[in-house]
C-alpha cells in the first residue's frame, strides 16, 4: 500500500498528545490508594502504575505452534487475558480512579494470532476486523502504550490502522517523519488523577522506542522515518513535561537497561539504553523497560545531575508478568512531590483467565487454531530442534535447504546465476518439531517463529570465515577432558539462541576448547580448503543482512536479490509444492563442535 503522507503524520506531537482524566469509571468504595488529608501533617496521595512489555501478540495462554496450553520449565503463563485478571484485582484493591496501565511495547508481532490478522485476514482490508490486541487492550483499559520495533514488522499501513482501532495513544517521541523530524505518532500521553485535597496530579508518561527498527525494519521505514537516541529525545521532552505542569514524569521505553548495542557501531545511538536515559535527563520518576524479555522488579539508577534515585523496572514477556509501581505523593509548597517510589512484579500463573476478554476473543481464537492446523504435506521421518544449538541436525538443514533453493531459483538467468550459494538459520525454538507423517502450517511455522525475510548477498570466503568465527562466540570454553554439559555449553556472555547461525554450503569444526575467536578450523568447499577469494551468494534473513546480531561483512555485502515474503510463508509454500518432506535429501552433518580436534558428540 502507498503511504498516504497526510495520515502518516496524521497523529502528531500536536494531535495525538492528549490529557485523560483517570477514574472516570472508579472504584468509589477502595481507599487503600487514596489522599489522606490530615490537619496534624501534611496532604499525602497514593497511586499506582502498571505495566506490561513485549507482549508480542499473547493474549491466550496458548501455544498456537504446539496446539495446546502454553508451558515452559518454569511454568509461567501467558496473554492478555492472565493479565487482566492481576489489573483488575489490583484496581480492585487500590481503586480504579488511582491506577494507571502502560506498555512499554512489541504488540502485534509474535503469535499466529497476531500473525492472522495481519497478513491472512488482514485488518487493512476494506471492511477488515478490529486487531485482537487492540480489541483486549480496549477491553482492558490501557492508557497510553509505547511503540515497540516489531510494530512496523508489518509495514506502517498495518501500523498506523492498529493505531486507529486503539482506544489510547502509542507514543514513540524518538519516531521522526524522515523529511520534517517532526514527532509522527504523539510523543507523550498526560493524565490527571482526581485527589481529595484540592488539586490533581498530572502524571505525563513519555513514549520511546529503539533505533534499531532503522537497521531491522529498513525495508518499511527508510525515508519515511527516522529514530534517534532514546537519552537525546528524553533530554528535549522530559523537560516540556514538567514545564507543563507534570507532578509525575513516567517513561516508557522500549529499549533494555544494559547499555549495551546488538548492531555494534552501525547506528550511532544504543539499543537497550533505558538505563542510560535514567542515568543522564534529570526529571525522570520511573522507567517501564521493554525489549529485552529480561524480568527486572525493580533496579534504581542514580541520575548523575541531580543525585536522584529513578526506579527502572520489566515483567518478562508475552504477559508472564505484570510491573506495578507504587508512587506516594506529599503536598509540599503548593505542589506534589514524590515523596517514595518503589516497584514489584506480579506473576501471571497466580490466577485464572479473565473471561470476560477470553469470551472477547474467543472466535478469533478458533479461526486462528484451525487455519495453523491445515495439512499441508507429508514428512518420512520425525525432526526436533532439541539438540539444534550444539550439533548438525536436519531440521536446520531443512530451513537452508529451503532458503537456498529458493535463492537459487530466483537468481536464475542472472549474472550470478553460476556462483554458488550458501545459507545461514539459527535455532528460534528449542521445542520445533516436524512429525513424521501429516505437517500442518503450524509445524512448519512453529520453525520459524520470526517475520523476517530473504535476502541473497554475494560474500567471499574470507568473509564467511569471519561470519563462522563470530557465531561461534555462541559458545562457552571447554577444556579438553572437562565434563561437556549441553545445558551449559550456549549462550556464552548472553548471546541469544537466535544469533548463532549455522551455515549450509560449507564444512567446518568449532574447537570449544580454544578462546573466542579463533575457534573455526578446516573450513571446506566441496572437499577443498576454503579460498580466501572465492565467491559466494549467501541466502540470509534480513534481520541478519541489516545488522541484526552485528555479524561481520554480510550488513555492507552488495544485494543481489531480496524479497518481501516472510521466509516463515516461503517455508509453508514450499511443503505444499513439494507435498512431502524427506530429511534424507537435503540432511549432512557439515558442521561439528571438537576439542583439539576430537568431536565432542
Amino acid at each position: 500500500m502507498p503511504l498516504n503522507r497526510r495520515k502518516f503524520l496524521g497523529k502528531s506531537a500536536v494531535t495525538g498528545a492528549g490529557v485523560a482524566l483517570a477514574g472516570a469509571v472508579g472504584a468509589p468504595g477502595a481507599q487503600a490508594a487514596e489522599a489522606r488529608a490530615d490537619k496534624r501533617g501534611p496532604k499525602r496521595y497514593a497511586f499506582t502504575v502498571l505495566g506490561t512489555t513485549d507482549l508480542h501478540g499473547n493474549v491466550f495462554n496458548w501455544d498456537y505452534f504446539t496446539d495446546k496450553e502454553f508451558d515452559d520449565k518454569d511454568h509461567n503463563d501467558v496473554g492478555l487475558a492472565k493479565v487482566s485478571t492481576l489489573v483488575n484485582r489490583v484496581r480492585e484493591e487500590k481503586g480504579r480512579r488511582n491506577t494507571l496501565l502502560i506498555d512499554a511495547g512489541d504488540t502485534i508481532q509474535g503469535t499466529q494470532l497476531s500473525y492472522y490478522y495481519a497478513k491472512v485476514d488482514p485488518i487493512t482490508a476494506e471492511g477488515g476486523p478490529v486487531h485482537p490486541m487492540a480489541q483486549a487492550m480496549n477491553a482492558m483499559g490501557y492508557d497510553a502504550a509505547a511503540l515497540g520495533n516489531h510494530e512496523f514488522n508489518y509495514g506502517i499501513p498495518v501500523l498506523r490502522k492498529f493505531e486507529q482501532q486503539c482506544r489510547f495513544p502509542l507514543l514513540g517521541a524518538n519516531a521522526l517523519d524522515a523529511k520534517t523530524l517532526r514527532p509522527a505518532f504523539a510523543p507523550y500521553s498526560m493524565h490527571r488523577l482526581r485527589t481529595p485535597c484540592g488539586r490533581d496530579v498530572k502524571v505525563a508518561v513519555l513514549g520511546l522506542t529503539n533505533p534499531g527498527i532503522a537497521i531491522w525494519d529498513k525495508a518499511n521505514v527508510q525515508g519515511k522515518m527516522t529514530f534517534p537516541g532514546l537519552e537525546e529525545q528524553a533530554a528535549k521532552w522530559v523537560p516540556k513535561l514538567r514545564s507543563m505542569g507534570a507532578d509525575v514524569v513516567i517513561v516508557s521505553a522500549h529499549s533494555g537497561s544494559s547499555g549495551t548495542s546488538s548492531y555494534g557501531d552501525q547506528l550511532p545511538y544504543v539499543e537497550n539504553a533505558a538505563g542510560l536515559v535514567a542515568e543522564q535527563v534529570p526529571g525522570i520518576d520511573a522507567i517501564l523497560v521493554g525489549h529485552a524479555h529480561t524480568e527486572i522488579p525493580e533496579y534504581f539508577v542514580t541520575n548523575k545531575k541531580t543525585g536522584k534515585q529513578v526506579v527502572l523496572s520489566e515483567p518478562l514477556k508475552w504477559g508472564q508478568r505484570l510491573t506495578l509501581f507504587d508512587f506516594e505523593l506529599v503536598w509540599e509548597k503548593g505542589c506534589w512531590k514524590v515523596e517514595k517510589v518503589g516497584a514489584k512484579v506480579l506473576n501471571s500463573n497466580t490466577v485464572e483467565e479473565d473471561p470476560k476478554i477470553t469470551k472477547l476473543l474467543s472466535d478469533e481464537h478458533e479461526k486462528v487454531v484451525a487455519y495453523v492446523n491445515q495439512v499441508i504435506g507429508t514428512n518420512a521421518a520425525e525432526m526436533t530442534s532439541a539438540e539444534a544449538p550444539y550439533k548438525d541436525v536436519p531440521i536446520i538443514d531443512l530451513i537452508n535447504h529451503i532458503q537456498a533453493d529458493t535463492v537459487k531459483q530466483a537468481l536464475a538467468g542472472t549474472e550470478h546465476a553460476a556462483l554458488p550459494v550458501l545459507s545461514q538459520a539459527a535455532c528460534f525454538s528449542r521445542s520445533a518439531r516436524i512429525p513424521a507423517g501429516e505437517v500442518t502450517i503450524r509445524d512448519v511455522a512453529g520453525l520459524y517463529v520470526f517475520e523476517n525475510t530473504l535476502e541473497a548477498r554475494l560474500m567471499t570466503g574470507a568473509q564467511m570465515k569471519a561470519y563462522l568465527e563470530f557465531s561461534a562466540n555462541y559458545y562457552v570454553q571447554t577444556a579438553p577432558g572437562a565434563p561437556v554439559d549441553p545445558a551449559k555449553l550456549t549462550n556464552a556472555n548472553g548471546t541469544p539462541d537466535y544469533n548463532y547461525d549455522v551455515v549450509s554450503g560449507l564444512s567446518y569444526e568449532i574447537d570449544i576448547a580454544k578462546p573466542a575467536g579463533s575457534r573455526v578450523t578446516n573450513v571446506r568447499f566441496e572437499g577443498q580448503p576454503l579460498a580466501d577469494d572465492a565467491k559466494f551468494v549467501f541466502a540470509v534473513n534480513n534481520y541478519r543482512a541489516n545488522g541484526g546480531g552485528n555479524f561481520p561483512h554480510v550488513a555492507a555485502a552488495p544485494v543481489l536479490w531480496s524479497n518481501s515474503e516472510e521466509i516463515r510463508n516461503t517455508m509453508i509454500a514450499w511443503v505444499k509444492a513439494k507435498g512431502s518432506i524427506d530429511p534424507a535429501g537435503f540432511a549432512a552433518v557439515d558442521w561439528r563442535l571438537t576439542r583439539n580436534g576430537t568431536p565432542v558428540f
